[in-house]
């Protein structure tokens, strides 16, 4: 027999025993992979755990991104947790965003108790406490953390608009006034370069500058700087800033060979989510920019876990839906699986959810007609399957969940109902003193910790300002002066009109008199040249 033939005849064979094994075996025999896979649990079937009919996901399928999703308090974070420690395992780095603050216990060993034993063997699993390498990272400082900072221009001006909730409009000016500084060379590294720029363009100078392109109107310049202000009151302006964060470092594995776990935390900023959120997604559009086309791998080069994902999407726009649904579909090709974790599928847009293959649900709540609602949807985003879906997720238990992922092919494997097994890392945070002697021990907090304030577009627009402030100051001054010395000049003129004439002195007394002026009319005559003799004492001439 040729090697397509065997093949052909071991897949009927499976085929046969999966069917001679029921609805279980079917659902167990679409996850029994041949390459190197992630272990999720074992199979729920009528009401028993089957720990001999395991639930996995492929390696390889990692990066064809995926939805972690269901009520609160039903076991995402775990399960995230859960995949994200045999991610590490494998070599393959990871992202996770830290909302309230439970997830840093992936880089402490789990503690062993009869939960977690009771767990281990309801799924046939083989626990060993296990940390992880892992780094800590804040957004611009708050909170314990490497800093992590974006500049303005990088952030750019369509994810800036959805943080400060601008219109159509405002978002089409504000990309206006990020090309006009990019023309100019003014550089937007923090919110006071931005401000800078939008009070220069709607100046008496700076108004011509964008005639010829549409122009920036005055209320519009007025919304984004009220919106930059109230922006900067909550802290944001920690966020902008440098040394940038080179999102590349999220690619490092440790000196064993396993993936490192970076580790945002975000529970200082918590009571922000449309900064968070906005910002989380920046990171991933960084990677999407930086990152070469590879095409599909054994493993991915990242997975990039998107906690709250729902906050992302409430009030987007057209134009940020559309950044967010190219990313998502592009970046698989670089080697880069997402994970959105978040309570329902309808959290996430139609298209954004089309490019979801691996999935994990679990249970909902149908307390409200809503709840109702969102439960027929999501039963509706599954593929055909052996369990009444609408019956089984409000029966899930805490760290149970629906699951369906892509097998090796690219095929979505049948739905099955998967008890999860127990995270082997610490399932709580690890104490703050640990964090903070984790994070000053990296050898990346010399490079980030401290901000760096260089010349940009604040401080080019003020020194022009100035230097306009100044020529101004001296042309008036010269201008004054000038003025002045008029005023001096004719008040010297009018002064010597109005002034007295002083007495004569005695020789001005003779000369004016009129012996002196007789005397001198006779100078040129004989009688006169006679009497000057006499008076002026020369001698007569002899005859």
């Amino acid at each position: 027999m040729s090697e397509s033939t065997d093949a052909a005849v071991s897949t009927d064979r499976a085929e046969q025993q999966a069917d001679e094994a029921g609805p279980a075996g079917r659902i167990a025999a679409g996850y029994a992979f041949t390459g190197p896979a992630l272990d999720l649990g074992a199979l729920l079937w009528d009401g028993a755990c089957l720990p001999e009919r395991q639930i996995r996901i492929p390696l390889s399928m990692l990066n064809r991104h995926g939805l972690v999703a269901g009520a609160t308090g039903t076991g995402k974070t775990k399960t995230l947790q859960l995949i994200a420690e045999q991610l590490s395992a494998n070599g393959v780095p990871v992202f996770l965003a830290d909302i309230k603050g439970d997830v840093s216990g992936i880089s402490a060993p789990g503690a062993p108790g009869e939960k977690i034993d009771e767990r281990a063997r309801d799924v046939a699993q083989s626990w060993q406490p296990t940390g992880h390498p892992s780094e800590f990272y804040s957004l611009g400082g708050i909170g314990p953390g490497i800093p992590v900072r974006s500049t303005v221009t990088s952030f750019g001006p369509v994810l800036l608009s959805k943080v400060l909730r601008l219109n159509q409009t405002q978002e089409q000016s504000l990309g206006l006034i990020f090309h006009y500084a990019d023309t100019k060379g003014l550089e937007l590294i923090d919110l006071k370069d931005l401000r800078a720029v939008v009070a220069f363009l709607v100046s008496d100078k700076g108004k011509p500058e964008l005639k010829g392109i549409g122009g920036l109107s005055t209320v519009t310049a007025g919304v984004i700087l009220r919106a930059l202000t109230a922006f900067e009151q909550q802290g944001a302006s920690e966020f902008f800033g440098e040394p940038e964060f080179d999102t590349s470092e999220f690619l490092r594995t440790a000196a064993d060979g396993r993936g490192t776990v970076s580790v945002l935390e975000l529970p200082a900023v918590q009571d922000k989510p449309q900064l968070f959120s906005t910002f989380l997604m920046w990171l991933l559009a960084d990677l999407y920019n930086d990152l070469p086309e590879v095409g599909d791998l054994e493993k991915p080069k990242l997975v990039f876990f998107f906690d709250e994902a729902h906050l992302l999407f409430n009030g987007a726009s057209k134009a940020f839906l559309e950044a967010i649904t190219q990313t998502v579909r592009l970046i698989r090709s670089k080697g880069v699986g997402v994970f959105f974790v978040t309570q329902t599928p309808k959290d996430v847009p139609a298209d954004v959810l089309a490019q979801l293959g691996n999935r994990v649900q679990h249970a909902l709540r149908a307390f409200t007609p809503d709840d109702a609602k969102a439960l027929k949807a999501t039963v509706k985003t599954f593929p055909n399957s052996e369990y009444d879906l609408e019956e089984l997720l409000t029966q899930l238990g805490t760290g149970e969940a629906v699951i369906t992922v892509l097998s090796e092919n690219g095929a979505p494997t049948p739905v099955a109902a998967t008890r999860l097994r127990a995270p082997q890392s610490l399932m709580a945070p690890i104490e703050a003193g640990a964090m903070e002697q984790a994070v000053k021990a990296s050898l990346l907090y010399s490079r980030y910790a401290e901000p760096i304030d260089r010349e940009s577009a604040y401080e080019k627009i003020s020194a022009e300002q100035a230097a306009a402030e100044a020529e101004a100051e001296a042309a008036a001054a010269a201008a004054e002066a000038e003025k002045q010395a008029k005023e001096a000049e004719k008040e010297a003129a009018r002064a010597a009109r109005s002034a007295p004439k002083p007495d004569p002195s005695l020789a001005e007394q003779v000369v004016g008199s009129g012996l002196f002026r007789s005397l001198a009319r006779s100078i040129g005559t004989q009688l006169g040249r006679e009497i000057s003799r006499s008076i002026f004492g020369t001698a007569r001439r002899r005859r």
